[in-house]
């Protein structure tokens, strides 16, 4: 069932147990943004989840993906939103074929694949670069596990959607798997890049947010990194 976080922030438990599987979120800040949306086919339906946070998917306003995965894209075609779709630049240069990764890269390969399978062409997709403003988001671009990887800090409720920037593991912030990622020591630079801002509530999209404290978490990450 949805869970609150903070005011105006839900966590959407779409996800399977670990490691299958990633969260959404619903954050309400007089608009209403979707960030992420788990798997084609999840633990709890995305609209289920939304009904259940208290809105309509007809509420949604905007889509903000972190990046272009199957468990955090693939449970928009079980809704029928007609709202801007948002995805890191280079992650959607990999939607669309105009970035190729060689077959002999694991992630690379799995993703020139996927794209065929998941190409994202009913969603109105929007590019995302560093710094730009989205709605009551900031964005910044944080590459390693994918290129065109996106945390989306929202200053106001002082919450960072962190993607797949990093995991929640036992309390603890981790990196994700190296199989599961394109680059750990550019995912390393990116960590230590968050870890100079503030925020309270670390929404990760895979485990538990971490909250509050959630800076300290991340900045404990980069440390042992």
């Amino acid at each position: 069932m949805a869970r609150r976080v903070v005011d105006g922030l839900h966590l959407l438990e779409v996800a399977w147990p670990e490691p299958v599987g990633a969260n959404a979120y619903l954050v309400d800040d007089g608009e209403v943004s979707l960030v992420d949306a788990g798997l084609p086919v999840p633990r709890r339906s995305l609209a289920s989840e939304i009904r259940d946070a208290g809105y309509e998917p007809s509420d949604v306003d905007r889509v903000l993906l972190t990046h272009y995965d199957v468990d955090h894209v693939g449970g928009l075609r079980g809704l029928d939103l007609d709202v801007p779709v948002h995805l890191g630049a280079e992650d959607l240069r990999l939607v669309r074929g105009e970035l190729t990764p060689p077959w002999s890269h694991h992630k690379g390969a799995f993703h020139r694949v996927m794209r065929r399978l998941f190409p994202l062409s009913e969603c109105d997709l929007r590019p995302v670069d560093d710094g730009d403003r989205v709605g009551g988001f900031r964005a910044i671009h944080t590459p390693g596990h994918n290129p065109g990887h996106v945390v989306y800090l929202h200053d106001d409720l002082g919450a960072a959607m962190l993607g797949d920037l990093v995991w929640e593991s036992d309390g603890e912030l981790v990196r994700p798997w190296r199989v599961d990622s394109y680059d750990l020591d550019v995912l390393a630079e990116s960590v230590d890049r968050i870890a100079a801002e503030a925020f309270e509530h670390a929404c990760v999209g895979h485990g538990e947010p971490v909250s509050p404290g959630g800076d300290a978490a991340v900045r404990a990450l980069a440390a042992r990194l």
